[in-house]
């Protein structure tokens, strides 16, 4: 499939499935796309439907069928869309919050390959069901944990607004949570203390009604 030229193309591209929730058009709104009047479409579209469909199947529908409906709030981002938005914020310019292109291939750049080649993509999402349940200071740590339980993420970096939380899939996941409201830093990395075995004590009480 080439990259979209015209408008009949970008919408047979947003047609395709990822999986049995989502299309890839759910992914492609981006508000610096629209406010500095951008495409934020694929060049390389067989490499992020890949990437996107593994993100999908592999995350974001179980965690849809456990929690009920999440909601999108980045996916998707062009390496032209990225570099704007990472400039603009070095400039401090306030709402723009993209790291390099070059961090974000395999992140939210779904059509680039890494530095080491793999493949990846990530997506900010908000969990309405278990925000409106908990909200405490802290409570964050009950779904971030039980997403370490059960699900094969790559990194998780939740943001105080929603509890939201960017979730990545990736080809060699470093299964990492680090978080921007309290307690603040990584929660969890590979040779941490905390790092193996159960955290039910911290999910149960999102599956009890």
């Amino acid at each position: 499939m080439p990259a979209p030229g015209s408008v009949a193309r970008l919408t047979e591209l947003g047609r395709v499935r990822l999986s049995k929730s989502f299309f890839l058009r759910d992914f492609l709104h981006s508000e610096i796309a629209q406010m500095h009047g951008l495409l934020n479409a694929p060049d390389d579209p067989k490499l992020a439907i890949a990437a996107g469909t593994r993100l999908c199947e592999d995350l974001l529908e179980p965690l849809q069928d456990r929690f009920g409906r999440i909601a999108i709030r980045s996916g998707y981002r062009s390496p032209v869309v990225n570099a704007l938005g990472c400039r603009l914020q070095r400039e401090g310019r306030a709402g723009y919050s993209c790291s390099t292109n070059a961090k974000t291939h395999a992140g939210h750049i779904w059509d680039r390959r890494d530095a080491e080649g793999c493949m990846g993509a990530m997506v900010c999402v908000v969990v309405p069901a278990v925000w409106d349940r908990f909200q405490r200071e802290g409570d964050w740590q009950r779904l971030a944990w039980w997403i370490h339980d059960h699900l094969p993420y790559s990194s998780l970096q939740v943001f105080p607004r929603y509890f939201a939380f960017n979730i990545g899939w990736h080809e060699r996941p470093v299964r990492r949570i680090d978080s921007y409201v309290t307690p603040r830093g990584c929660l969890t990395r590979p040779g941490m203390a905390n790092h193996e075995g159960s955290h039910e004590d911290w999910w149960r009480a999102l599956l009890q009604a």
